[in-house]
């Protein structure tokens, strides 16, 4: 990092100020890109946070220094050449990070101060384990799965349905009834460690590439041309949430991801 980026943020100047912003909204695209997808990492997951830890206090500080590619608010990076696009109905953003008992606190005041026009609402909070691996879109129209999608930059993703069908956990067709008409689940897809582990001494024994990191791995297996590679892979998947529906398929996001479990797919149940 420059030495601009060790200088407390109440001794920056606007013009230093604004040049440390274009350094970090460099940074944090050029990261992206690594990460998301050539799904190939050039920092490590704490570096990447303190970039945009940094560059958030920085905005904070100096709103009106504000830049037009900031890195605030954008999800994932552009689909990857070679892929069919794929728009989605609802977009599909990214989970914000708490790194503070604070930042949880302040998290639940804004959700208070959201729905304070609903006089008597009482809020429940739910948690639920982080799967770190590639997100993905499952479109079930009429039960039966038509096409899956990652998340891309959140409005546009690639392509992947052929390649999500050979994971076992994604059920070609949805069990029981009472599935709406359209419904797109979404989740994650991963990589086990026990499965990294053997798929990295498998590569060492062949002389072939050493993989990074689960995460990325996963990433990469998903995106193959050949759906029979990522097969190779055991890659699983879990649901948590949904996208475009033509009904809510529960009151409450607790409540969904039981029918999630109960339609055929894994999920905290």
């Amino acid at each position: 990092m420059s030495d601009l980026s060790q200088t407390p943020i109440s001794e920056l100047t606007e013009d230093a100020a604004r040049v440390e912003l274009e350094r970090l909204a460099d940074a944090i695209a050029r990261a992206d890109v690594a990460y998301h997808q050539n799904d190939a990492p050039e920092i490590t997951d704490a570096e990447y946070d303190a970039l945009r830890i940094r560059n958030a206090e920085l905005e904070g500080a100096f709103p009106e220094l504000v830049r037009t590619d900031s890195p605030t608010g954008k999800v994932g990076s552009a689909p990857a050449e070679g892929f069919s696009k794929v728009r989605h109905a609802v977009p599909m953003l990214s989970l914000a990070k708490a790194y503070t008992d604070q930042d949880v606190l302040d998290f639940i005041e804004r959700g208070r101060r959201f729905f304070q026009k609903d006089e008597g609402l009482d809020l429940a909070f739910t948690a639920e384990p982080k799967i770190d691996g590639l997100s993905a879109s499952l479109r079930y129209e009429n039960g039966v799965f038509v096409q899956g999608a990652t998340r891309g930059d959140g409005s546009v993703g690639e392509d992947i349905t052929a390649n999500l069908r050979t994971i076992a956990d994604i059920p070609h067709k949805l069990k029981g009834a009472g599935w709406p008409e359209v419904i797109e689940i979404r989740g994650e897809v991963y990589m086990t460690y026990a499965e990294f582990q053997a798929l990295k001494e498998r590569s060492a024994a062949a002389g072939g590439q050493n993989y990074v990191n689960p995460r990325n791995t996963a990433a990469g297996s998903l995106r193959q041309k050949d759906p029979s590679i990522t097969a190779s892979r055991n890659l699983r998947f879990f649901a948590y949430a949904w996208g475009y529906t033509t009904a809510d398929p529960a009151p409450t996001q607790f409540e969904a991801v039981q029918k999630f479990a109960e339609w055929g797919s894994r999920s905290a149940r």
